[in-house]
């Protein structure tokens, strides 16, 4: 498991209460919300970081080799 660092975020109240709204919904806590939610946004801004030793893996067959 990755290191994890602490840290305090001032954040608007009516924001917190979405964000704690959709974990509810999701059956996350409000931590794991907000790290799912900063994960996606980074993979959506092409900035998120990959471990070295992570490769993906597929058992679909690619579609686009299909003839």
């Amino acid at each position: 498991m990755a290191d994890r660092k602490s840290f305090l975020l001032r954040i608007d109240a009516g924001v917190l209460e979405g964000v704690q709204r959709w974990a509810n919904d999701d059956l996350r806590s409000l931590n794991a919300q907000i790290e799912y939610l900063l994960r996606d946004a980074l993979r959506r801004a092409g900035r998120a970081s990959r471990p070295a030793d992570s490769k993906e893996t597929s058992t679909e067959p690619d579609p686009s080799t299909d003839t």
